[in-house]
């Protein structure tokens, strides 16, 4: 019975840390927009208003799994885009959000491009103000799992 209790709780905790990466593309979603007039722009843009739950995840770090999105070329990746969907399914293919991807900067170790899913580990940082750059960007991130 000690031994059965064990691996439950386990096998609870692995599926926790599991279900919180991918839990974080649902926190992410959370977003409300408001038109705000850009000077650079000369028009009204859609800006992201980021609820309670999100601004608490500013500044963290967060565990967040999905796909590479490749800036320039298929090769190792130091910035990139990170989709909650593979390629075929993701935002710049018109399939999903703007609340749906981030820009990532790598710590140390460039990333190897994978179209598979990986898991990924940085500083969030919530970006409301520059039209430029997406709204979440994840900094100093690390390869957790392939």
């Amino acid at each position: 019975m000690k031994h059965l209790i064990l691996i439950v709780t386990a096998f609870s905790i692995l599926c926790a840390s599991t279900v919180s990466a991918q839990d974080t593309w649902t926190k992410l979603s959370k977003i409300s927009y408001k038109k705000q007039y850009d000077d650079m722009m000369g028009f009204e843009v859609d800006v992201p208003v980021f609820s309670s739950e999100i601004m608490g995840m500013e500044g963290k770090e967060i565990e967040v799994s999905g796909y590479v999105i490749p800036v320039e070329g298929y090769d190792m990746q130091e910035n990139f885009v990170f989709s909650a969907f593979p390629y075929n399914m993701c935002f710049f293919c018109g399939n999903a959000g703007p609340e749906t991807v981030m820009e990532v900067y790598v710590k140390k170790e460039k990333i190897k491009f994978t179209s598979k899913p990986i898991k990924l580990k940085g500083v969030l940082t919530l970006n409301s103000g520059d039209i430029n750059s997406l709204m979440y960007i994840l900094s100093d991130a690390v390869l957790v799992s392939e």
